[in-house]
């Protein structure tokens, strides 16, 4: 199946589920249009279905564009910057250009800065932090969908290694988030007036992430 939209054809890849009884509408990372439903489900109600979301899976394809946008290319700390492969060095930053050694591991090299900034950030932020809290264990490593995780259990942070490629705004927002969660284990209306009391613009970097 294909769908026609604004002068662009895009592939549909219909998933049918014994366990699904509704059907769900996603847009993939390589824009192809991702229907789930249900084994019983007519094609013919499918594409009707299609059809008529047309104005949301406009708004999906718009979104995801924006996400591979913003995961194209070398960031660091927010800024994106033209990558230079050299045999000199092994990384270099000019003002709008990266120099790298080819033979570079980049998330080795990530994973370095940030052992480093967001140990400075946490300290930072615990140190202000309007609830008295343990100092948790920090951890980073590399995740699909969360930006951070907190074990309340072993008192343990863990953070998205990918924050080191945006902005420190965006880092200290998920630091009060996870450390909120030293208070309240859920995401109760408590829990979110703690995240606000230590982060007034919470919400404006929450919604700005989600381009992420």
């Amino acid at each position: 199946m294909k769908l026609q939209l604004d002068g662009k054809v895009y592939n549909i890849e219909v998933v049918k589920k014994k366990t699904t009884k509704n059907t769900y509408i996603r847009v993939k990372k390589d824009l192809t249009i991702y229907v789930t439903t249900s084994i019983f489900t007519p094609t013919k109600e499918i594409t009707k279905l299609i059809e008529d979301n047309a104005d949301k899976i406009r708004k999906m394809i718009s979104q995801q564009e924006i996400k591979n946008e913003n995961n194209t290319g070398f960031y660091f700390l927010g800024k994106k910057y033209d990558v230079v492969n050299v045999e000199y060095c092994d990384i270099s930053f000019g003002t709008k250009k990266v120099f790298i050694n080819k033979n570079i591991d980049i998330d080795k090299w990530y994973k370095k800065q940030a052992e480093v900034i967001f140990k400075d950030h946490l300290d930072k932020i615990y140190h202000r932090f309007s609830k008295r809290i343990p100092y948790p264990e920090l951890k980073i490593r590399k995740m699909k969908t969360r930006w951070g995780v907190c074990n309340i259990r072993t008192k343990t942070i863990t953070l998205n290694l990918e924050l080191i490629k945006r902005e420190e705004k965006y880092l200290d927002y998920v630091i009060v988030h996870e450390l909120s969660h030293l208070i309240h284990a859920n995401h109760s209306p408590k829990f979110w007036a703690l995240v606000e009391e230590n982060m007034k613009d919470y919400k404006k970097y929450r919604k700005e992430m989600k381009d992420f």
